[in-house]
């Protein structure tokens, strides 16, 4: 297999691009292509600049000379995979381990004896090392996890986090393959740390039969790519890298590379890039390819460090080389060694054994550094989230970090291990008797315009605007489209929609959906008019409203959504989180004062207990009996998941049982990831949206539906969320479910979002936009949800008589206090009173009925 160029560099491209290296110029794919060709006194030249690049960021680091490693032990809980990689001996069939009297996986016992026994020789480290989904390839696989009560190969892997967690002390790192996001939410609370080694971004040795990644599902670059992202959402400390020398050409190479920085600049979360060299094996369909060479090898680490920079972790495999050739790994750039275990193979290489510690350390010291344990955790984590309250790490998992870790972050010299409980934060909740989510502060505004963190906690900015370019690229814009509109005063080429729209207004196509979505002038206009004509037809000319109360019960927050300004972390001056009493007397009084509905809605605090979802709603009913709960947002749903281990189903059906009434339709902003991901760091994916909701509506919760527009979408974005929404509530109808009660389209409120003030957003949409969103969700929805609500907390008096005017029949609620869009920077105020209510409607000359939370006529209390 080739590993070159098509045309290889000549030496004044590779000297130019030397010469730029050695200056600390930032590097461009052609020039990095370059230099992994280097030779003989080049390469010398390469590798001094790297080295140098290193040694700046650690001095940086406070760790001035130090190279680290992690004592582990390596735990092959099967090796049983879906996948056919062309260089892999870890791998086996199911027959091949009966032969050697293996079950298909290890048991717990064996697990907890291998752990055990690294811990009393001082490892820190569980490495679970696996196949990807065995059970999906294998029966034998399904057969064991079905009998030992296991629904999948990850959910066995969290079970057995927890119990070396608690057993031994170790630290888990989790290295299952490919994961969802869903996945690595569940996965988070066990685990500090995951990995998983991009390799390479090479398509064509995934498509091409006879190449080392064909015939193998989970190398798919692109899948694998997206989990490093999900990786980085959910502020997992994730180790990743190359594999060097598997037939990728260096362009290919050095693509990889790029990639790695750019979701490391992205997210913050790839802690480590491992550098592995390819190691040809007897057996596999690779076993005549030539090892990787020593001096490409080197090139490649060196670049790596000069891509990555000095804030990076860079490592090589000391095992993989000679020991005398580590000195010639760490003279190009790397800064640790990574787990050596003084117990257990290294089960992907076996044919190559750890070095001793003793040897690695004098090689190490040799070469002028002194080698120093660390955790599985890198120390700039350990420190973000012990000491600075950073999300790296779940709450759960801090006291067994804390044990080991010292000030610096690094392993406490001599340290050994000992099982902890696995459990809440803090000892626990009401089992300790600790009845609030944490102590309770007060309520009232901001006092700076961003949090604390504001920097770190979103991402990389210049990345988000990137990003944010290529949403806009994604669905053409309207002035782009050269479509008739309207604006000469005549419907044009909008006329033939507009007639669809009028014969059936729910089944448009996608086409017609976007030109009247895009309208203006005459054709607006008479886009607005069918609405209102709909909204007639179908609800009346009632308008409605709930008598209700935001409880917004923390805005501790560490998901990092780009457009929120309600999120605090919990050291911030205006975090705050209410009591379970608290949020009992808040309902009460509401009741009290007419309202039938609490909606409860927080933050995705790390440090809820796992049962606070619901005692928080039984908190509700037990002081107001009849209070209908419309609470927590589908992130919340996840959140919940996680933290209790039970299925979205099982959660939603304990929440019931709680009293939950129904479930906001909020989180959605666009359900579409390429705009979701530049408008939040962290939260679930449109997929997990969708399952959320459609699964309440299978076991009977109804829930709302929303979308937020007006900042990096565009009108292509907002018909396929509408779309979105119509094939939920067709599959809900199918199944007899009432499914959505209502549609609320929220205007992005721009004042003081994050995303607006790092100058990626715009500032929230036009009076055309709200129009034509308020007008085409009645038409696109049209006999699917009844209901159209206007938000008159984002649009004032006189922006809701408009919207009221072209499709929505519903006001929303009274609220009595609405935190999120106050802080957000909304001018209409956080509270309106019924008589306030019925003056919107009065001043269109409609009437005013007050409603249920599920759109019941409300009988008098």
């Amino acid at each position: 297999m080739s590993d070159s160029l098509a045309e290889p560099p000549t030496p004044q491209q590779i000297r130019r691009a030397l010469a730029r290296a050695e200056r600390g110029a930032a590097l461009d794919l052609d020039e990095a292509t370059v230099l992994l060709a280097a030779t003989g006194d080049d390469l010398d030249r390469l590798t001094a600049a790297a080295a140098k690049v290193r040694d700046a960021g650690l001095v940086t680091a406070g760790r001035e000379a130090v190279v680290t490693y992690s004592p582990k032990v390596f735990i092959p809980v099967t090796r049983l995979c879906r996948d056919k990689c062309h260089y892999c001996t870890f791998v086996e069939t199911p027959k091949q381990a009966a032969r050697e009297g293996r079950s298909p996986y290890l048991s717990p016992d064996e697990i907890l004896a291998i752990a055990a026994e690294g811990a009393g020789l001082g490892c820190l480290e569980a490495l679970f090392t696996l196949g990807d989904r065995p059970e999906d390839r294998w029966p034998e696989a399904r057969a064991w996890l079905d009998e030992q009560g296991y629904d999948s190969t990850l959910a066995y892997i969290r079970a057995m986090a927890v119990r070396v967690l608690e057993e031994t002390g170790l630290l888990p790192h989790l290295n299952p393959g490919v994961m969802s996001w869903e996945e690595m939410n569940r996965l988070k609370p066990v685990s500090p740390s995951m990995g998983m080694m991009l390799e390479t971004t090479s398509r064509r040795l995934f498509e091409t039969k006879g190449e080392a990644h064909h015939g193998s599902p989970d190398k798919d670059p692109d899948v694998r790519l997206r989990v490093l992202e999900d990786a980085g959402r959910h502020s997992v400390p994730f180790t990743t890298g190359l594999l060097v020398g598997i037939g990728e050409t260096l362009a290919e190479r050095a693509e990889t590379i790029f990639a790695l920085r750019r979701v490391s600049r992205q997210y913050g979360g790839v802690q480590e890039v491992i550098v592995q060299n390819f190691r040809a094996k007897p057996d596999t369909a690779m076993r005549h390819t030539d090892d990787l060479d020593l001096d490409h090898y080197r090139a490649a680490i060196a670049v790596t460090r000069l891509v990555l920079g000095p804030k990076a972790r860079v490592q090589a495999p000391p095992n993989l080389v000679d020991l005398d050739e580590c000195r010639l790994l760490l003279g190009a750039g790397v800064d640790d060694w990574g787990g050596v275990s003084p117990l257990t193979p290294d089960h992907v290489n076996p044919e190559r054994p750890w070095p001793s510690l003793d040897r690695l350390r004098e090689v190490t010291a040799e070469c002028g550094f002194e080698l120093k344990a660390r955790l599985t955790v890198h120390p700039e984590y350990v420190v973000g989230s012990l000491r600075d309250g950073q999300a790296w790490i779940d709450p759960r998992v801090h006291g067994h970090i804390a044990a080991l870790a010292g000030p610096d972050g690094l392993a406490i010299p001599g340290v050994r291990p000992t099982g902890l409980p696995w459990q809440e934060p803090d000892g626990g909740h009401e089992s300790a008797g600790r009845t609030d989510l944490f102590a309770a502060v007060d309520t009232e505004g901001r006092t700076e315009d961003r949090r604390s963190d504001f920097s770190s906690v979103y991402g990389d900015w210049d990345e988000v605007k990137a990003a944010a370019r290529s949403t806009a690229e994604i669905g053409i814009l309207p002035h782009e489209r050269h479509l008739d509109r309207g604006n000469s005063g005549a419907l044009g080429g909008g006329l033939s929609a507009l007639r669809a729209a009028e014969k059936d207004p729910g089944n448009l196509s996608d086409e017609h959906a976007l030109t009247l979505m895009t309208a203006e002038g005459d054709l607006l206009r008479e886009v607005v008019r069918l609405a209102d004509d709909l909204r007639k037809d179908t609800v009346g000319d009632e308008v409605t409203y709930v008598v209700n109360r935001n409880i917004n019960f923390t805005n501790v927050c560490y998901v990092g959504c780009r457009f929120c300004a309600f999120a605090q972390r919990r050291t911030d001056a205006d975090a705050y989180s209410l009591s379970y009493e608290q949020v009992a007397d808040r309902a009460q009084e509401a009741w009290e004062l007419g309202a039938t509905e609490v909606c409860m809605q927080g933050g995705i605090d790390p440090e809820l207990p796992a049962t606070a979802y619901f005692d928080l709603v039984a908190a509700v009913k037990q002081r107001v009996p009849d209070m209908h709960v419309h609470a927590f947002s589908p992130m919340e749903v996840v959140n919940g998941t996680a933290r209790t281990g039970l299925s979205i189903e099982d959660f939603l059906i304990k929440a019931r049982e709680a009293g939950l009434g129904s479930l906001p339709g909020t989180a959605a902003e666009i359900l579409d990831d390429e705009v979701r991901w530049v408008l939040t760091k962290g939260k679930l994916p449109a997929r997990t949206w969708v399952e959320i909701v459609s699964t309440a509506h299978r076991i009977g919760i109804p829930t709302t539906s929303t979308m937020m527009y007006g900042h990096v979408d565009n009108p292509r974005h907002w018909v396929g969320h509408l779309n979105v929404l119509k094939a939920i509530q067709d599959t809900a109808r199918d199944n007899g479910s009432e499914g959505f009660t209502e549609f609320v389209p929220l205007p992005f409120v721009h004042t003081s979002a994050p995303i607006y003030l790092a100058g990626v957003a715009r500032p929230g949409p036009t009076l055309r936009d709200n129009l034509a969103v308020h007008a085409m969700a009645r038409i696109l929805l049209h006999g699917r949800i009844r209901n159209i609500q206007t938000s008159w907390v984002k649009l004032g008096v006189e922006g809701t008589r408009a919207m009221l005017r072209a499709g929505a029949n519903d006001l929303g609620g009274t609220l009595m206090e609405e935190t999120i869009s106050r802080m957000a920077g909304s001018e209409h105020g956080s509270a309106k009173t019924v008589v306030e209510l019925t003056e919107i409607g009065a001043g269109i000359d409609r009437p005013v009925r007050e409603r249920t939370t599920t759109y019941g006529a409300q009988p008098p209390r």
